[in-house]
């Protein structure tokens, strides 16, 4: 159950910095019925895919530039969230799933995002 929620919650925080970013999207219709139909399955890829690159990647990067981090009193971990979001843009179109992010700053944008949305729904699911 923990991994469902995990997965929900990541592709919620891609759903709506997908909607809030012209430079974030997914490939298929724009409106109704068929963006859902189409566009589920990738989004739920692509929240998998961010997780794991989160997970394996994230940390490491984060090891390596502990220096930046400090010295930016953290602020530096929202480049690095920047980074995964683009990494995983990139295997996405490795994959050929259809997910795209336009350059650092809408990475930069979508990671802000992503990062609020998530602890948002995680605080509604923890129920505090």
């Amino acid at each position: 159950m923990r991994f469902v929620t995990w997965l929900v919650t990541n592709a919620v925080a891609l759903a709506v910095a997908a909607w809030l970013f012209d430079g974030i999207r997914f490939n298929g219709p724009s409106h109704g019925q068929a963006e859902l139909q189409e566009k589920l399955l990738p989004l739920l890829l692509v929240a998998l895919i961010l997780g794991v690159v989160t997970a394996i990647v994230k940390p490491v990067l984060t090891l390596l530039s502990l220096p930046l981090v400090i010295i930016t009193i953290g602020l530096f971990l929202v480049v690095i969230n920047a980074f995964m979001l683009q990494l995983t843009a990139w295997l996405s179109d490795t994959f050929d799933i259809g997910f795209h992010v336009d350059g650092f700053m809408t990475a930069l944008g979508g990671a802000v995002v992503i990062t609020i949305v998530t602890w948002g729904v995680n605080q509604v699911i923890d129920g505090k």
